[in-house]
């Protein structure tokens, strides 16, 4: 018996792995985080799968799970959203299925940061103006920042900041980052990315608050900041460059 972390995708069914379908499908018993994975993704259960919605229990309760399957020797299918390696409180859980002897799988799933860039239409990494992308959150009741890990710090780079749960922080995001950044930095704030009620709200450091006071977001957003979301004039790569040889291009006459 194992229980297979899963990364469900960030919300629309046909956007989780093509493994982690199968491995849902083969699992009798089903755990979904159900206050942020999209019900649709529970359409791969098997029939008369057990599928138990974790947003209201405890970890002693999961773990109580875990046990019971492990006794009828049924493998489980543990979803999250997005991608399972970050904010997904899955080492928790593995620490609990290593005391019990339980063996686990991972299977990763398509991340919040790349769906919401999909749907601004955006490649986050631009020559010559952003090369790095910084994932990351504010201090909240789940979970601090440790000290060395905050907006201001990581603004220093001027990098792209993907900043996770922090719509609640937007005040501090604002005040935090336009003295790295200035005030006509370009932001952008996708809730909900994927879903059918997907909602993309663009702006600048400036002005980004008057217009989510105006229409409030609550939860499920990502918030991103950074000069590379609005970039136009920037160089090209050399990549597809007629005079740039590389190995895997072949190219006579270089």
């Amino acid at each position: 018996m194992k229980v297979h972390f899963i990364g469900a995708g960030p919300g629309a069914a046909d956007l989780i792995t093509v493994r982690g379908a199968r491995l849902i499908g083969a699992c009798p018993v089903c755990l979904h985080a159900g206050s942020i994975v999209s019900p649709e993704i529970l359409q791969y259960c098997p029939p008369g799968a057990r599928i138990v919605d974790t947003a209201p229990m405890s970890l002693d309760e999961i773990e109580a799970e875990y046990l019971m399957a492990a006794a009828s020797g049924h493998d489980v299918a543990r979803l999250h959203s997005g991608d399972v390696s970050v904010w997904s409180a899955v080492a928790e859980q593995i620490r609990r299925l290593e005391r019990n002897g339980i063996a686990y799988t991972m299977t990763p799933g398509v991340p919040s940061f790349a769906a919401a860039a999909a749907a601004l239409g955006r490649e986050l990494t631009i020559p010559g103006i952003a090369q790095s992308l910084v994932l990351t959150r504010v201090s909240g009741r789940a979970s601090p920042m440790p000290n060395s890990e905050t907006l201001a710090v990581f603004g220093q780079s001027g990098a792209t900041l993907a900043i996770h749960l922090a719509i609640h922080a937007l005040p501090q995001v604002v005040a935090e980052l336009t003295p790295l950044y200035g005030g006509d930095c370009p932001v952008a704030i996708v809730v909900k990315a994927s879903w059918p009620d997907e909602r993309i709200v663009r702006a600048t450091l400036a002005t980004i608050e008057a217009l989510v006071a105006a229409d409030p977001i609550e939860r499920t957003a990502l918030i991103l900041v950074g000069p590379g979301l609005a970039a136009d004039g920037f160089r090209e790569s050399a990549l597809y460059d007629a005079d740039y040889q590389r190995r895997f291009r072949g190219r006579d006459g270089f």
